[in-house]
């Protein structure tokens, strides 16, 4: 039996007054916590806490894929019509592939709570062999747009389902997920046996 796959994962916080150190960031620490309940694999992390620059974001998601090879990159923050939200134009700079579905889904699990969703413009793209994606900037959205509504009815589907394969797919590291926290979807020529 092989060792779990090392999987590199960027998390950047996309805010003015947080990278001022005005307030504490409550980003990272959600991203961290989320995936450290929900990813069986051991995580490298690379943390980034950068002001709403649309380039310092552009190099901050180079420099995470193309120097610190992350398999993962996960934003938070900087995705509304706001003047100063520029996440998803910072992240379309620096795409190879445009991977709408992601945002799409994001929207849809958040407008079960707030009719505002719809002015979230959450993107996911691919960067050579690192999938990006643009999560909100709020702590619980954070954790219901990837986990979904398993309990609504119907159940809504969280992005993460759809993450590990994507990765596989682009030439990542194999995830690996706690079914009780997200049941990673894979066909099942691509599945690794199950570890106990």
């Amino acid at each position: 039996m092989t060792d779990f796959d090392l999987i590199r994962i960027g998390v950047v916080s996309i805010s003015d007054r947080a990278s001022a150190g005005v307030y504490e960031d409550k980003g990272i620490p959600a991203l961290k916590d989320w995936l450290g309940r929900a990813v069986r694999n051991p995580m490298e992390w690379h943390e980034r806490l950068i002001p709403d620059e649309r380039e310092a974001i552009s190099a901050a998601l180079r420099e995470l894929v193309d120097e610190r090879h992350c398999d993962l990159v996960l934003t938070t923050g900087g995705t509304g019509p706001a003047p100063r939200d520029v996440t998803p134009e910072a992240t379309l700079a620096v795409a190879d592939k445009v991977m709408p579905g992601f945002g799409e889904q994001m929207r849809q699990v958040s407008l079960a709570f707030v009719p505002t969703a719809i002015l979230s413009r959450q993107v996911a793209v691919v960067r050579g062999r690192a999938l990006i994606i643009n999560l909100p900037g709020q702590p619980k959205s954070i954790a219901e747009t990837l986990q979904g509504l398993p309990q609504a009815t119907p159940p809504v589907h969280g992005i993460f389902a759809a993450v590990p394969y994507c990765v596989d797919l682009i030439g990542g590291a194999y995830i690996e997920t706690d079914e009780g926290m997200c049941k990673a979807f894979r066909p099942k020529a691509a599945q690794r046996p199950p570890r106990a």
